[in-house]
């Protein structure tokens, strides 16, 4: 199985966004033909609290989401797409939620983002996810041809124990779309990739922002490096900054020597109960 991910820019104008990641897109299915594609984390626009929560679609209806899954069915290509901002009516907040559709461009899979960035970065900048967004908390996986892929999204990538929950569900890879700050992008993003699909013993694709956009009145940087790793923790794909793609197959047999030679899910002793999905 062929995968491509890509980088984006992404700023404050929607529609531009959306336009953007349809010609990223397009011209990755041209020249490189994946079998399954996806987007970083909120793809569809990057912007103050308040004008997010304007942004924000209810499921199934807005332009972030009829853009990804016309994307699969005009191409016939498995549409991971990232994450957008979705209207939540009965928390009146937004969820910060992944969609995947298959080449027919029928929804198979949902997730939305469990664990908030609620933190502030090295450099002082506040981020406070939960002040506009409301968790998720299902461990979600689908079928994507013989191979089983689990969701996760940005922040999540530092809660081993949701990457574990996905492997006991079956994960054979698991997306990561991302918008990871610089700061803590340099000092952690590869390092934590690796380390989760080491663990997992499953391949990870991680689709990043990159470069600047305005926030709260001030600049904001996302660090970029989308990268694809294998379950032997072996980097296989790596971009930079800047926008673009990268792709990278999927080593099946790579996958079942790993999990033969070292059976760590069945050497596992302390099996917390919220793990056993």
């Amino acid at each position: 199985m062929k995968l491509s991910i890509i980088q984006m820019n992404v700023g404050n104008d929607k529609q531009k966004n959306l336009q953007k990641a349809e010609r990223l897109v397009t011209t990755c299915v041209a020249k490189e033909a994946p079998d399954w594609i996806a987007l970083p984390e909120m793809f569809d626009y990057a912007g103050s609290g308040k004008d997010k929560r304007a942004q924000a679609e209810i499921l199934g209806e807005g332009t972030a989401y009829k853009f990804a899954q016309n994307m699969a069915k005009k191409h016939g290509v498995f549409v991971h797409a990232g994450s957008f901002h979705e209207w939540r009516e009965s928390e009146q907040r937004i969820a910060n939620t992944t969609v995947v559709f298959n080449g027919k461009g029928d929804q198979v899979a949902l997730y939305r983002k469990i664990h908030l960035f609620d933190i502030t970065a090295p450099d002082g900048t506040r981020y406070f996810e939960s002040e506009h967004i409301a968790p998720g908390n299902d461990v979600v996986t689908y079928a994507c041809g013989a191979l089983t892929f689990g969701c996760a999204i940005c922040y999540d990538l530092r809660f081993p124990d949701l990457f574990q929950a996905l492997r006991l569900k079956g994960a054979d890879l698991i997306a990561l779309p991302s918008a990871f700050t610089q700061a803590t992008g340099r000092a952690h993003w590869e390092t934590l990739l690796r380390a989760r699909a080491i663990e997992a013993q499953c391949f990870i694709a991680a689709p990043a922002q990159t470069g600047s956009f305005m926030q709260d009145g001030g600049t904001r940087q996302t660090h970029g490096h989308s990268m694809i790793v294998n379950a032997w923790g072996d980097v296989i794909a790596k971009m930079n900054e800047g926008e673009g793609y990268v792709v990278a197959q999927v080593d099946a047999a790579l996958l079942e020597n790993v999990r033969k030679n070292m059976p760590v899910m069945r050497h596992r002793k302390f099996a917390a109960p919220h793990l056993e999905v």
